[in-house]
């Protein structure tokens, strides 16, 4: 089953304006959406191999308030 992680930008624009932290990230299937503020995505066994993380109180130093964090001894990165 097909699965997409979608960063909503309205919503970090309207939490930084508001001051709120609605959930920014939606999880989505042909069945249903999920909406969170973190996202960990797991390997067959189970294991997390990679975070999908908003934190608009404690930004990367580039200033980035969502990114993902991949766990390089259990997963790689191609870059295409």
């Amino acid at each position: 089953m097909l699965t997409r992680i979608h960063i909503n930008q309205h919503k970090i624009r309207s939490n930084r304006k508001t001051g709120d932290r609605e959930a920014v990230i939606t999880v989505k299937n042909y069945k249903t959406n999920r909406y969170g503020n973190s996202v960990a995505i797991r390997d067959a066994a189970g294991n997390i191999v990679a975070w999908v993380r908003y934190e608009p109180d404690h930004p990367l130093s580039c200033g980035a308030e969502v990114w993902l964090e991949i766990d390089s001894k259990t997963a790689s990165v191609e870059v295409a």
